[in-house]
């Protein structure tokens, strides 16, 4: 253990046996209108608060028009599951959006179905919008009021599930049929083509980071955090840093709330475990209590590191990025919270010994969010975004 709530996972290999992920979905993405790149913040701030180098901060608080990077796997996930609905190997050169509209069609009727702790959900629905098509969205009723009129401003159907973020999966599983299209970022038996492809929508975010790099004269990060809520984004991480074209071995940790640290117990008993809910963190987006199963292999062989935080590390990470210019929230905030614990916590000495971090190290966190429920936003910052 390096300190209370962290663990080395001795399990987690240098590189990783399986498809290289590809740059398909960037351009994909490009094609979409509204496409840019998100920021890479220096936060050279922080860096000299942590003792290290360089601390890169991905700000993904504008994606498309949405305040999350989630719609990057939506699109991807959507576009990928209609051209297996319409079994054809693509659709064509369809060179707008509004081509892509006229080309789906022909699926109609249909609606896109997810379960949600609120940005994968608006970010589906936001996609139906575009292309014409319904969406119905299933939430816990724990999530609260902005992040629900968020969801129905796309307009979406929004059903409250009685219970968790897992009762709401479930449910939604439920609705599949062929005018119904379930688009989740988490697998289960016998599901995992739409949850693959939303990781490998997510792709776009560290070939644009690749460049970003390249542009700056910057090497590579020596280490990665990455918030887990059921392991997509993390998997995206993994598969990225871990592929055999790497050239060199960044290290990866895996970030999660104290009382919904499913992929963190998990790797200690290596093993999928459930944590039962009701999940009661700030962090809404990481209140989940099941790994995905398709990302869970891959995140056991390719974290190095897991740590589970409390909500006031989210808070003081909030305020940290706010003082570089970033509006993050609860759950975007919590990468840059797990460095937090690891490096100012009393046994810091313990976690710098097993990263690797000295005075040359550089870090790369991504923000994932913005403020997605301002109110809350402004009582911990004390700034309106």
């Amino acid at each position: 253990m390096l300190s209370e709530g962290s663990t080395v996972n001795s399990a987690a290999q240098e590189q990783l046996v399986g498809p290289e992920p590809n740059r398909d979905p960037l351009a994909f993405h490009r094609r979409l209108t509204g496409y840019a790149p998100t920021k890479l913040v220096q936060a050279q701030k922080l860096a000299d608060q942590m003792g290290v180098k360089q601390i890169f901060v991905k700000d993904e608080s504008f994606r498309f028009g949405l305040p999350a990077f989630k719609i990057l796997g939506a699109s991807w996930a959507v576009y990928r599951a209609m051209v297996q609905l319409a079994n054809v190997d693509s659709f064509g050169n369809w060179e707008t959006i509004e081509d892509l509209k006229t080309a789906v069609s022909r699926l109609k009727p249909l609606t896109l179905v997810a379960a949600t702790d609120g940005n994968h959900g608006r970010a589906v629905a936001h996609m139906a919008a575009l292309l014409g098509l319904d969406s119905h969205i299933f939430v816990p009723d724990d999530m609260v009021p902005a992040r629900r009129a968020a969801i129905e401003s796309e307009g979406a159907k929004l059903t409250v599930i009685d219970g968790t973020y897992d009762d709401a999966i479930e449910r939604s599983a439920n609705e599949a049929s062929r005018t119904n299209l379930v688009i989740s970022d988490t697998s289960w038996p016998g599901y995992e083509d739409v949850p693959r492809w939303v990781t490998d929508g997510y792709s776009t975010i560290f070939w644009e980071i690749d460049d970003q790099l390249s542009e700056l004269n910057a090497p590579l990060p020596d280490i990665v955090a990455v918030q887990i809520g059921v392991g997509a984004l993390a998997k995206a991480v993994v598969q990225h840093y871990r592929r055999a074209a790497s050239v060199k071995k960044t290290r990866i940790v895996g970030v999660e709330p104290v009382d919904a640290a499913c992929v963190f117990s998990s790797i200690l008993a290596g093993q999928i475990v459930s944590v039962p809910g009701p999940h009661h963190s700030i962090m809404a987006g990481l209140n989940c209590g099941v790994p995905s199963l398709m990302a869970w292999p891959v995140l056991y062989r390719g974290l190095d590191v897991m740590v589970a935080i409390e909500d006031d590390y989210a808070r003081q990470s909030m305020r940290a990025l706010r003082s570089e210019g970033i509006v993050a929230g609860e759950t975007g905030a919590s990468g840059f919270g797990g460095i937090i614990k690891l490096l100012e916590s009393p046994d810091a000495r313990h976690a710098r010994n097993a990263l690797n971090i000295s005075k040359e190290t550089t870090i790369l966190v991504i923000s994932t969010e913005g403020a997605t429920d301002p109110q809350s936003y402004e009582s911990i910052v004390g700034l309106q975004s």
